[in-house]
């Protein structure tokens, strides 16, 4: 098991398999030394925990906990895509859409439940840019969707940012 399985496990986590794309993409893609995962819904073994908009249907802190599955499950994307999550060099940036009912205004601290899991299982390397964005619906009828961009190792060295 790698370094970042080891610490999932010390937090009750396993990768889980990866979603099965509910359209026309595939999971993730890397290009050098940086992979974008598609966006991720909060799937536990193929099905959503919840529906609605966050602020009606969805408790905002019931949506942070399904934000936090949607970072585990970009996770899972990534590792599908490289093989070794040791290999992640760093979390660059964490996108997270809220399907938000009018009034609501509390994105950030939704997909702050993405944020937590990645700090907590990359540390500094964890640390990283981000925007919340409400929206009017997201596919499926699912609350929240994550995606993640993370600089990985090429040919066993992490590339220089610019």
């Amino acid at each position: 098991m790698s370094r970042v399985e080891d610490r999932l496990a010390e937090l009750g986590l396993t990768v889980p398999a990866v979603a099965a794309p509910v359209a026309a993409y595939v999971p993730a893609v890397r290009n050098g030394d940086l992979v974008w995962t598609s966006g991720q819904l909060p799937f536990v073994d193929g099905a959503l925990p919840a529906t609605g908009k966050v602020g009606a249907a969805v408790d905002p802190d019931a949506a942070a906990d399904l934000a936090r599955t949607c970072a585990l499950n970009a996770i899972a994307a990534i590792k599908a895509e490289i093989g070794d999550l040791d290999a992640i060099e760093r979390i660059v940036k964490v996108v997270g859409f809220v399907a938000s009912a009018p009034d609501f205004t509390g994105q950030p601290a939704v997909i702050n439940g993405a944020s937590n899991l990645i700090g907590e299982v990359f540390g500094d390397a964890g640390r990283h840019a981000r925007s919340a964005v409400g929206v009017a619906v997201l596919p499926m009828d699912a609350p929240v969707e994550v995606e993640v961009v993370a600089q990985v190792r090429v040919n066993g060295a992490a590339v220089a940012g610019g």
